[in-house]
């Protein structure tokens, strides 16, 4: 098919532009030796576990089904981590799991003995309370009050007995230079028990494959670890292996005028691309500019009843109109994780253009999707 044939709203996921982000994530992995896995919370696009499971060593989960997904469809390393376990889904859980890595002390004495008879290993969660986050409370696991990871005040060296592992993650789309100042921070908390271990996992939040990032520097932590304390040393972006290789197609429906130009999408903010409100962030959007930067500036919404669905005001070299397709930009990575169909609005298709610029459809979407999630 031809980019003009696919039905929209649609989201497609460039094999080529995957593939390079991969080839990135490969190369840190060839130089240092740590193992990279896919965090299933970002991109669970699983016609693609394939690929990535070429370049990558598994896929990691936040709970029973990403973990049973990462397991029927990746087939290799497979890790999980929750807040808190379920007594009806552990065994599961430990069944189809590596690593099993748990946020407090009391999971750990409920639950450890069921993993290590299982030959599975067991994992610590840790907070190193080191905030690196600017402006993003809602995205900072070292803030005051979270429920993520074990504090020094409330780490149980007494309980390290087949643990084999220590866990953090506190970053979002940072660079590597708060990677070294968290670092600092988790050997300066938990240094004597780092050699004690036989693994660390430095949690997502990486954006390896983004133009800026220091890929040496991030080596360079890599390399601490393993040479200092002996670890094998895990990473598990979800961002940097999806990073600008998917977009959203749409088709503007109407347009409108109340104090400014409105053009009414056959997509939303709220159910589609629900971090632009979350985030909040102004997604990329082709041959478009900023509001004013060119002749025709528009207000972009969606068709939910929620006022707030407005994607952000961009500006056109010509008026919009009926039938016009527009094509938004990074739109791989928590967007078809995280969608709704709040108002009945129908899902996306979910899109692969391959590596000759063909165009498959993979999964189209109707009204028992919606119905389904209902009783």
């Amino acid at each position: 098919m031809r980019l003009e044939e696919l039905p929209t709203p649609c989201y497609i996921v460039d094999e080529e532009l995957l593939e390079k982000n991969l080839k990135i994530l490969n190369g840190v992995r060839e130089r240092t030796g740590c193992k990279i896995i896919l965090a299933q919370k970002a991109f669970s696009m699983f016609k693609l576990y394939p690929l990535i499971g070429q370049y990558l060593n598994g896929a990691t989960a936040s709970g029973l089904y990403e973990a049973r997904l990462g397991y029927e469809e990746m087939g290799k390393e497979n890790h999980v981590f929750s807040p808190a376990y379920r007594e009806d889904e552990i065994d599961e859980i430990v069944e189809i799991c590596d690593h099993i890595i748990f946020n407090s002390f009391s999971q750990v004495e409920k639950f450890k003995d069921k993993v290590l008879k299982a030959g599975k290993k067991v994992g610590v969660r840790i907070n190193p309370e080191c905030s690196t986050q600017v402006g993003h409370a809602i995205y900072d696991p070292c803030a005051p009050g979270s429920r993520f990871g074990v504090k020094q005040e409330h780490f149980r060296p007494d309980l390290l007995e087949g643990i084999s592992g220590l866990h953090f993650h506190t970053l979002c789309q940072q660079n590597a230079d708060d990677l070294e100042t968290t670092l600092n921070a988790v050997e300066e908390k938990f240094g004597p028990w780092l050699s004690e271990m036989e693994w660390i996992n430095f949690g997502g939040g990486h954006h390896i494959t983004r133009e800026d990032y220091d890929i040496p520097l991030l080596e360079k932590c890599i390399k601490r670890m393993q040479d200092k304390y002996g670890l094998e040393v895990y990473l598990e972006p979800g961002e940097a292996v999806a990073l600008n290789a998917g977009f959203l197609v749409t088709t503007v429906l109407d347009t409108l005028e109340n104090g400014m130009e409105i053009a009414i999408l056959d997509t939303s903010a709220t159910c589609h691309m629900p971090d632009v409100l979350e985030m909040p962030y102004r997604p990329p959007l082709q041959e478009s500019g900023e509001a004013g930067e060119k002749p025709f500036t528009y207000r972009l919404g969606g068709q939910t009843c929620l006022a707030g669905d407005i994607i952000g005001d961009y500006s056109f070299d010509q008026p919009l109109k009926s039938g016009d397709r527009l094509v938004f930009e990074d739109m791989a990575i928590y967007s078809m994780v995280k969608n709704t169909t709040f108002n009945g609005m129908a899902l996306p298709a979910i899109v692969v253009k391959d590596k000759s610029g063909d165009y498959e459809v993979v999964h189209e979407f109707g009204y028992q999707d919606f119905k389904m999630r209902l009783a």
